[in-house]
């Protein structure tokens, strides 16, 4: 059996010690310099009696802290769990006493939240003193990250991520997308989000550079785009509008760039087109904490031909569509997307029904229900359609909010829209769209209506468009569509 060596930082930082790996806060370091970190975190961390499986949580803006913290972990065998800056005090209260870390670090700006979470809670300074001794201690099956999943209801889960998922996604993410010890990525989305994983810890392995933003700056990323010659772009698709509508994007220079890959929902067609009119090339990413979190790779000639399709599966995982009898769905046919592979979680902490909700277990084989509904062609190609709870029956017939949104997405004056079902008399259920204009734009609900009759069946029109200033959004930039309908429905 393949064995693979989770403390992969080690090894780089003795073959290109002086090889600059992340940007923080206006310099370089080196793999050298950010393997002393994290030996340093965990020689603070065996000072303060963490052992295998404690949690150490960290509550901050993106932060170097990180990365020390993440390679840390194999030293001691603990478990990173990063939590959510944008909840309320009372929802990291009760994360808090869910996840029960053994110690919590925070960052600037955060001090009074972590005290009051933990009164012994440290600053991320403190993660600086003498380095641990000793070699790595863990399995690939051994936990490295608890990750909250990103529900909209009730408190989240933690999935628990082993090394073995993490190694894997950093080998077939850098072998199917391409990348080189050349590339370089701003780490901009939450590092408390799985979308850590999208592209810093495969670079990181390969031995490429990560530029780590502290928060969101349109105008500092389209800077570093230039100066730093950033040659990945990976962001959710209101982060890349908002760069789009930057005074500084029509005279940013992208000739770095090889590609950008849009992640956490469908990126709308006008802004896809606003990148490719500056030669950017756009593929659509999909991934998902409890597998993660490069689920599918696509060549960019292909992915630019079929600009709503996601591709096809990574190399060592496989997915298989469900439909709603349990049988297998065919060419065209929408099922719920099922995965298996090495890159699938252990389990939810402390979870197990919530467990066996999403795991199948066959024999030797473990499934992992996505939740996501999803539909394949005669290529292979895979096309997300929406959440299986997001679907909605209108008189019988079955509709799919993103094809709805990604339709209203085609009327210039509209910004943002999200489309719900909603319970009706008549039809069992309608659609209600909700509307975010550019500012400046104008248009109503009958123009909308003529847009969307002109390119869907009847049965998919909204019954009605509610207009707002903005949506309601995660900490990762997800709709919270079921806060809308708590406000509405």
């Amino acid at each position: 059996m393949l064995e693979l060596n989770p403390d992969w930082l080690g090894r780089l930082a003795q073959y290109h010690p002086y090889r600059k790996a992340v940007f923080f806060r206006g310099q370089w370091y080196t793999y050298q310099g950010l393997y002393e970190r994290a030996r340093q975190a965990a020689g603070v961390l065996q000072a303060l009696g963490v052992g295998r499986q404690d949690r150490v949580g960290i509550l901050a803006n993106n932060h170097l802290a990180f990365l020390a913290l993440y390679f840390s972990t194999p030293f001691l065998g603990h478990i990173l769990t990063p939590f959510n800056i944008r909840l309320s005090l009372e929802e990291l209260r009760a994360l808090h006493a869910y996840t029960r870390p053994r110690v919590l670090f925070y960052g600037e700006g955060f001090e009074t939240t972590a005290k009051a979470l933990d009164r012994g809670a440290l600053p991320l300074g403190a993660l600086e003193g003498p380095p641990a001794v000793g070699e790595a201690k863990v399995g690939l099956e051994d936990p490295a990250l608890l990750l909250f999943t990103g529900g909209t209801t009730g408190l989240p889960k933690g999935a628990l991520i082993p090394y073995r998922q993490l190694l894997v996604n950093a080998i077939q993410t850098v072998m199917a997308w391409g990348l080189t010890r050349e590339d370089r990525y701003i780490q901009a989305t939450p590092m408390f989000h799985a979308a850590l994983n999208v592209l810093t810890t495969p670079l990181l392995y390969l031995g490429g550079g990560v530029l780590i933003q502290e928060r969101f700056d349109p105008e500092e990323y389209l800077n570093w785009v230039e100066t730093q010659r950033v040659s990945l772009l990976f962001l959710v698709p209101t982060m890349f509008q908002t760069l789009s509508e930057h005074p500084r994007f029509a005279a940013t220079s992208f000739s770095s760039v090889r590609f950008a890959i849009s992640g956490g929902a469908p990126c709308p067609a006008p802004v896809r087109e606003a990148f490719r009119r500056r030669g950017v090339g756009f593929k659509q990413g999909y991934g998902l904490t409890e597998c993660g979190v490069n689920c599918f790779t696509f060549e960019l000639d292909e992915a630019e031909a079929y600009p709503e399709s996601v591709g096809r599966p990574m190399p060592h995982l496989e997915a298989r569509l469900v439909k709603e009898d349990g049988q297998p769905a065919g060419p065209g046919e929408a099922g719920e997307l099922w995965f298996k592979g090495p890159v699938v979680m252990l389990e939810y902490f402390e979870r197990p029904e919530e467990t066996a909700k999403v795991v199948v277990e066959e024999g030797k084989e473990r499934w992992l229900k996505t939740g996501d509904l999803a539909l394949k062609d005669e290529a292979g190609r895979f096309y997300i359609v929406g959440r299986k709870k997001e679907m909605y029956i209108s008189g019988g017939e079955n509709v799919f909010p993103v094809e709805v949104e990604r339709a209203l997405y085609e009327h210039p004056a509209v910004l943002e829209c999200a489309v719900l079902g909603m319970p009706d008399p008549k039809w069992g259920e309608v659609g209600w769209a909700f509307v975010v204009l550019r500012p400046g734009a104008r248009t109503d609900e009958e123009e909308l209506r003529t847009l969307l009759k002109s390119r869907l069946a009847g049965y998919k029109i909204p019954k009605r468009f509610i207009f707002l200033d903005e949506l309601p959004k995660s900490g990762p930039g997800k709709v919270l569509k079921e806060e809308l309908r708590r406000r509405y429905g």
